[in-house]
């Protein structure tokens, strides 16, 4: 069974378990890990301050695709407090945040994952910041504001939610598997993956759609679901969740996708990660 990520004020408080955890890590992936954690918190802030007045909400690649200042405030907080700390390091955003470096470290973020979610109100929206180190993600930090529970790893070292480790979900059979998915906002590119899911389904436990990737990812790390599959995605959607998930056990992917843009992103326990891929293929959402 994976380790329970729960925020229950009753618990009795338990030592910081990263501190043990990562204590092999290198001494600069701690600092970045300290700081990640930090931004991801301000921003979470912001999130719930936006809450407090009214959204101004636009639209980006489709009629489906929202944001709103909240986006934009968080990601300006997290950018102007790194050019602060760190003016050498890169920087790509979501919301236009660019920025070259000469450190080697790229700071990967997406202000506010789940916007469509965040504006209706539903419970499942997030920070999500990865650091990459020379071209590889090392450290994750996805800060679920709705639940106010933070996850967090760094690569090779384990993953923790709310101190606590935690643990993909060893699962070896496909048909009892929990699988979690997302969708494109493309109209026709939602109807086609609409056909693949209708397939999964009768080969699968059940499906879960959050629209917020970067939590479904934390999601199989923490045993929540059992595999995650996606396309269409833009690094600051999956940077930190795979970090995230990679520590926690899961086999991380990128195996081209039928249609739509790029590779797609699977994620799954290393034991059901072949049937996991070659369901997908059948069904028409990987090549």
């Amino acid at each position: 069974m994976a380790a329970e990520c729960r925020n229950d004020p009753q618990a009795e408080p338990l030592p910081p378990a990263h501190v043990d955890l990562w204590a092999a890590a290198r001494p600069d992936l701690r600092a970045l890990m300290t700081l990640a954690t930090a931004l991801a918190r301000d921003a979470g802030r912001a999130h719930v301050e936006g809450l407090q007045s009214a959204l101004r909400i636009e639209t980006k690649s489709s009629p489906t695709d929202l944001v709103s200042q909240v986006d934009r405030e968080a990601e300006r907080l997290i950018v102007e407090r790194l050019r602060d700390l760190r003016p050498d390091d890169a920087v790509l955003g979501e919301e236009g945040a660019t920025g070259e470096g000469t450190s080697g470290v790229r700071w990967i973020i997406d202000p506010l994952d789940g916007t469509t979610n965040y504006i209706y109100g539903y419970p499942a929206y997030a920070v999500s910041i990865a650091v990459e180190i020379d071209g590889q993600p090392r450290v994750g930090v996805v800060f679920d504001t709705s639940a106010g529970r933070l996850y967090a790893a760094i690569s090779e070292c384990g993953a923790v939610c709310d101190d606590r480790p935690i643990h993909v979900r060893e699962q070896p059979d496909l048909a009892t598997a929990l699988v979690a998915t997302g969708f494109s906002y493309e109209a026709a590119q939602r109807e086609r993956q609409g056909a693949v899911v209708a397939q999964v389904l009768g080969r699968v436990r059940d499906i879960r759609r959050g629209g917020a990737a970067a939590l479904d990812l934390c999601h199989v790390a923490a045993g929540h679901v059992d595999a995650y599959w996606e396309l269409d995605l833009s690094p600051w959607d999956h940077a930190a969740g795979g970090v995230i998930a990679q520590a926690a056990g899961a086999e991380l992917a990128f195996p081209r996708a039928v249609h739509g843009r790029g590779p797609a992103v699977v994620a799954a326990h290393h034991a059901l990660m072949p049937a996991f891929l070659e369901l997908l293929r059948e069904t028409g959402a990987l090549a």
